[in-house]
C-alpha cells in the first residue's frame, strides 16, 4: 500500500489535471446538425448552445413544425457528442482510473 505522501501527490495531480480538463471544456465546441445539414447547432464542452444556423429554404410558416423537429434533433446531437468528448477527456484525466458510478470529479 503508498503511503500517505504519495497518495496526497497523486490528488494533487489528478486535481491539477482536472482543472485543466474544466479550461479545455470551456473552450472546446461541438457540432450537431439534422436535415442534411439544414439545422446546425454549435454547443460548448459545458453545454451552452452558442449558435444555431437554419438554412432559408425552412424558414416558411408551414415548416414550422418541421424547423422545430430538426433544431430538437440537431440539439440532442450535439449533447450527445458534448458527453462523449467529456467522457473521453476524464478519461485522460484520470489516466484510466476507474471511477465509482456516479462519482465526478
Amino acid at each position: 500500500m503508498k503511503n500517505i505522501g504519495e497518495l496526497m501527490q497523486q490528488v494533487q495531480e489528478m486535481q491539477a489535471r482536472m482543472q485543466r480538463l474544466q479550461e479545455e471544456l470551456a473552450e472546446a465546441t461541438v457540432e450537431g446538425e439534422a436535415g442534411g445539414g439544414m439545422v446546425r447547432v454549435i454547443m460548448t464542452g459545458k453545454g451552452e448552445v452558442r449558435d444555431v444556423s437554419i438554412d432559408e429554404s425552412l424558414l416558411k410558416p408551414e415548416e414550422k413544425e418541421i424547423v422545430e423537429d430538426l433544431v430538437v434533433a440537431a440539439l440532442n446531437q450535439a449533447k450527445e457528442r458534448m458527453e462523449t468528448m467529456m467522457a473521453e477527456k476524464m478519461k485522460e484525466a484520470t489516466g484510466g482510473l476507474p471511477l465509482p458510478p456516479g462519482f465526478s470529479l
